[in-house]
């Protein structure tokens, strides 16, 4: 048995190439990305004045309708025996659609920005996850999922730095974000994102692990394992409660914080999810992914109550810092977990279908939460704090699930 993982500097040596390549793509991605898309929602807000319930609109239908092709584009990569090429054009489809924000000046142009940039995510993502998946030994696979979201939240801190400064640069005093502020932003966005596909394209490799199969896999749900398939049904549970992060950046406006203060706030997040996620990934080889998977979930339970529970910016700060614990001990281990539950040749499919699972819930989970916290004035008692309580509520049962319900579905992959 592979034991590296037991000391993590050995384990970090002996990771492979692939690891290192994409973690690398994550990062310069992530510092376009992050530049950018955690100011879009005061973009909406701010500058076009779109609702909140428009928000959580425009937020679902570009996760949701993209993610659909996270199902195909995983399956293609099982059907074909290749990953490395679909990952590489996913990459380049977000890098060229981002700048176009530049231009933006409707609520319709964000949102088909948006669901390009999506599109590209969908593209990428399983054929990704499953060539790191590919590209390492089971024994340490928690730590290789890890690593990859350390260097994936690593540039999402140094792309909210760069926005930070920007925008203290800019409009230091404002409470709200303008225009011109944002599209410099943009335009600063575009070389990191270039680099990111780069680093794919240039770094990455096809493994031996996945060839073109003699018998092409079916797409369907039938042929996967019942923990599988209990598992994608509790994190569907779980992400309906889990709506778009722009109501946490919206939630600590509305609790007084600046737009200067709400980056600071997210480099603080970004940096404990940093911190947090090799160790945890490495954590969950040794102690397995579901123990882990439930104290993330319960943490994240009482994060969500935190925030409904505020009543200044400086605890929605905090909050926020925690919730990078969360996302550190979650993020990374739940991909390793799918890795664990099916067999090597339904990776591809098996990582578009929880992608899309969870990318198509959040269209419910977003507008949800954006009727919930508009309607305090229409129904009374609902408001900004209605979206946390659900979230809540739903994470806690989807902790339970996990915990009393799937270990008994019986295990069939060998």
């Amino acid at each position: 048995m592979n034991t590296t993982s037991d000391n993590p500097q050995n384990g970090l040596r002996t990771l492979p190439r692939n690891v290192w390549a994409l973690g690398l793509t994550s990062f310069f991605t992530d510092i376009s990305s992050e530049m950018v898309l955690n100011l879009v929602p005061l973009f909406l807000f701010n500058v076009i004045g779109v609702k909140t319930s428009l928000i959580g609109l425009i937020e679902g239908i570009a996760e949701s309708t993209a993610s659909l092709l996270k199902v195909f584009s995983g399956y293609l990569s099982d059907r074909i025996g290749q990953r490395k090429w679909l990952t590489v054009s996913g990459y380049a489809l977000s890098a060229v659609a981002k700048p176009l924000l530049y231009f933006a000046n409707t609520w319709g142009w964000v949102l088909g920005i948006r669901f390009i940039d999506r599109t590209g995510k969908g593209i990428r993502t399983a054929p990704r996850d499953a060539l790191i998946a590919d590209s390492i030994h089971e024994d340490q696979r928690g730590l290789a999922f890890g690593v990859h979201r350390a260097a994936d939240t690593g540039g999402a801190m140094i792309g909210l730095i760069i926005a930070a400064l920007v925008v203290w640069g800019a409009q230091a005093g404002l409470h709200t974000l303008a225009r011109d502020t944002f599209q410099t932003v943009v335009l600063l966005s575009i070389v990191p994102g270039l680099l990111g596909v780069l680093s794919v394209a240039l770094g990455a490799r096809e493994t031996s692990e996945v060839r073109r199969p003699a018998q092409p896999p079916r797409l369907s749900l039938r042929s996967f394992d019942s923990r599988f398939k209990a598992f994608l049904f509790i994190v569907v549970l779980f992400t309906l409660g889990n709506s778009s992060d722009a109501f946490l950046i919206l939630r600590a406006q509305e609790r007084g914080l600046s737009v200067l203060q709400v980056m600071g706030m997210l480099i603080t997040f970004t940096l404990v999810y940093t911190v947090i996620s090799g160790p945890a990934g490495a954590l969950s080889d040794r102690v397995g992914r579901q123990r882990l998977l439930v104290g993330g979930w319960l943490v994240y339970g009482l994060i969500y109550l935190g925030f409904a529970l505020a009543r200044s910016g400086w605890q929605v700060w905090g909050l926020y810092a925690l919730y990078g614990v969360y996302y550190g001990m979650v993020e990374g281990t739940a991909k390793a977990f799918v890795a664990d539950l099916v067999s090597p040749k339904q990776r591809g499919t098996a990582y578009g279908v929880y992608n899309a699972a969870v990318g198509l819930t959040a269209f419910p989970a977003s507008f949800i939460a954006g009727l919930l916290w508009q309607g305090a004035g229409a129904w009374g008692g609902f408001g900004p704090s209605a979206p946390f309580f659900f979230g809540a509520g739903l994470a806690l049962m989807a902790t339970a699930l996990i915990r009393i319900w799937l270990p008994r579905q019986k295990e069939i992959v060998p």
